[in-house]
């Protein structure tokens, strides 16, 4: 493959919600993405959750990172502002985001993967072991996990309910239905709101259907050896996650060696947006060991 290059801006020390909206072609393909946080260093590159576009990623955590970390961020093929069609399987979004970083100029990257993010970035760090130094796995699961092929069966009643409710449905699937939870999820969703001007665009109705079928397959797959999987890894969840249940996160902090475990309480599938100034730290502290 040889991915083609827009001319591209230096990272600034910037809030997220401020950052230009930037454009990369790979093979044909214009794929957006966000650079904010100072320049030099090992860049992190984040992936986030089914249906999620530029404007999801939290402003909080983005800029939290930021503070010491060159942050890109970005959107799978076929979704928000990237072209092309969005991907039924899991592989080929981790194949995408490969070549995106190489595109980019990156010889080595950190990489945090949120849900069906986290799916992606442990097929990049098993298909490219050389280009990531460390990974971040947040409210996510192995290939086969249990319940994580049942995901839409869990989603579709809880956005229903959202709808009946006047209510963002990332407050029943995100948070615990406690105090704790649902303050939490009141002021996530006012920091997504917090950019004004030049907001990405929202996935389509058949993009948001594409990437479920990805990620029923991948809890169909054949478990992957991560036993094998040398890369320093953290894994981050609540203790109640209703979409990728926590056993998975467990799972993963016993499959990967030496991988380092956090489960928040009273904390579901968000717990990273719950907790993010925590989260912020710890991230911090793993990547910079």
């Amino acid at each position: 493959m040889n991915p083609t290059q827009t001319t591209l801006a230096p990272a600034v020390q910037t809030s997220f919600i401020n950052a230009a909206n930037q454009s990369i072609t790979v093979r044909g393909i214009p794929f957006a993405y966000r650079d904010t946080g100072p320049t030099g260093g090992v860049p992190l590159v984040l992936f986030n959750h089914w249906g999620a576009v530029l404007d999801n990623f939290d402003p909080a955590i983005i800029d939290g990172l930021a503070q010491t970390r060159r942050v890109i961020t970005t959107d799978y093929r076929g979704i928000g502002g990237s072209g092309g069609t969005a991907p039924l399987t899991v592989g080929e979004m981790a194949q995408d985001a490969i070549e995106l970083i190489q595109a980019l100029g990156f010889k080595r990257v950190d990489v945090l993967g949120f849900s069906l993010g986290g799916f992606v970035a442990q097929d990049i760090a098993l298909k490219a072991p050389q280009l990531v130094r460390r990974l971040i796995l947040t409210g996510t699961g192995p290939a086969g996990g249990s319940g994580i092929d049942r995901v839409g069966s869990v989603t579709w009643p809880l956005m229903l309910k959202g709808l009946l409710t006047l209510r963002d449905p990332k407050v029943y699937l995100f948070f615990t239905s406690t105090a704790n939870g649902r303050r939490a999820a009141s002021e996530y969703l006012q920091r997504l709101k917090a950019r004004r001007k030049n907001r990405d665009k929202r996935p389509t109705p058949a993009a948001f259907l594409r990437q479920l079928q990805a990620i029923t397959a991948w809890g169909k797959q054949t478990p992957d050896d991560l036993e094998h999987l040398q890369t320093p890894t953290l894994v981050v969840n609540g203790d109640n996650d209703v979409m990728v249940p926590s056993g998975n996160s467990r799972a993963l902090g016993e499959r990967i060696p030496n991988a380092q475990l956090v489960l928040y309480e009273d904390a579901g599938h968000g717990s990273i947006f719950q907790y993010h100034a925590d989260f912020v730290a710890r991230a911090l502290t793993f990547l910079d060991d």
